[in-house]
């Protein structure tokens, strides 16, 4: 095995267990709910705790992998969020909420930092490989999502309190975690180019090409988010499934997206990122609708699996574009992150208030206001030249459409 795909297996495994630990815990959701008898705005609020703490590290997330490198990061920071959860799990379980809160924000706040990381490794392994990849590493973070509502499915059926669930993820994600470590290489330095400066770093928040990659990422990560925090409770509350159908459909909505970006990137190298982000609005539009206004069950599953495939290509391309120049990749992608971040920041209480005063089904045509923004600057996302953004293979391609 060469170094090069050392690193590339190291960074799936990163990708595939941040995806786990969340998708673990917030499968059981409803399970929370009704421990906690809270109501859908307070559990809009709990799950702010989650926001306000991936802000807070996408804020600071640069400086900190200036500092230390991206390496330790992305690896010892899953391990810390893993231990966040735990603690959120085991609060849940004991009618603490906030105590949940202050897991959810120690959680959150490590991985708004370790998802920074984990993409920038990511984009210089898609460099070093001279392929477009980057949606195969969101994709092994949406299988991580499928596996761990699949965990979250099984302890549900089985009775397994969620503090129980939530330690052995940890235990597993120390272990991974020390393993990834061996595998990630330091951070690439040229020598022959002059060190990003504080100043440059925040300079980033003036570049128009930045902010508008920010309202791009931030209706698409609504859209995948809102269905991570939302759909188990509109599957329940909205159309009558059972606590258990109710996770296993939050896992036919995350393969939808796995699927998604693995066939994506044929389809990325085929038409180009704006065409396609541009269909994956319209599916999750579509998608959209069929959950709020349709009762037959058979036809809302297949309005999720329209929902899982339009919002699965949105972030990673995001990223990608961020990423097109790699010595201001760590500023871009945090900034990116971080606008598209406060879809987590607002998401959760919105969608809860609203589904208070109208109900969880009408409360996401407010995700389907925020897919339509990410049609409308989908085009800020077309592949820069090599001389304008210094990268290479097919992702300095320009597109044609415009």
């Amino acid at each position: 095995m060469t170094p090069v795909t050392a690193w590339r297996n190291a960074v799936f495994a990163t990708f595939f267990t941040m995806g786990f630990g969340f998708s673990s815990w917030l499968s059981r959701v409803p399970h929370v709910r009704d421990t906690l008898e809270a109501s859908t705005g307070e559990m809009g609020l709990l799950l702010l705790g989650i926001s306000v703490g991936s802000i807070a590290g996408l804020l600071v997330a640069s400086h900190v992998i200036h500092a230390v490198g991206s390496r330790i990061v992305a690896s010892f920071g899953m391990i810390a969020v893993s231990g966040g959860l735990a603690i959120a799990g085991w609060a849940a379980e004991a009618s603490l909420p906030w105590l949940v809160v202050v897991g959810f924000i120690v959680g959150g706040s490590l991985t708004g930092i370790t998802d920074v990381a984990m993409n920038i490794s990511g984009a210089a392994n898609e460099r070093a490989l001279g392929k477009p990849i980057m949606p195969v590493f969101h994709a092994f973070f949406s299988l991580g999502t499928v596996a761990g509502a699949g965990l979250g499915g099984l302890c549900e059926l089985l009775g397994v309190p969620l503090g129980w669930q939530s330690t052995g993820v940890a235990v597993a994600t120390v272990a991974l975690g020390l393993v990834v470590y061996r595998f990630l290489p330091e951070d690439e330095v040229d020598e022959h180019e002059t060190p990003v400066t504080l100043g440059e770093r925040l300079s980033v928040w003036k570049d128009p090409r930045t902010l508008l990659l920010g309202l791009l990422v931030l209706g698409m990560a609504l859209t995948e988010g809102s269905a991570n925090d939302w759909l188990t409770l509109v599957m329940v509350d909205g159309h009558g499934f059972s606590n258990e159908g109710a996770a296993f459909t939050l896992a036919l909505f995350l393969t939808a997206m796995t699927v998604g970006r693995l066939v994506g990137v044929g389809l990325l190298e085929r038409f180009g990122r704006v065409p396609m982000l541009r269909v994956s609005a319209a599916l999750a539009a579509v998608g959209l609708l069929i959950v709020i206004f349709v009762d037959q069950p058979v036809v809302v599953i297949v309005g999720v699996v329209l929902w899982g495939l339009g919002a699965c290509l949105g972030f990673p391309v995001g990223m990608s574009a961020a990423s097109d120049e790699p010595r201001l990749a760590a500023a871009r992608v945090g900034t990116v992150s971080a606008i598209g971040y406060i879809a987590f920041l607002a998401g959760p209480p919105l969608l809860g208030l609203l589904g208070d005063l109208v109900g969880l089904r009408l409360a996401l045509l407010a995700v389907l206001v925020f897919v339509l923004l990410s049609l409308l600057t989908s085009h800020v996302a077309r592949e820069r030249t090599p001389a304008a953004a210094g990268t290479t293979g097919s992702a300095a391609r320009q597109e044609d459409t415009p």
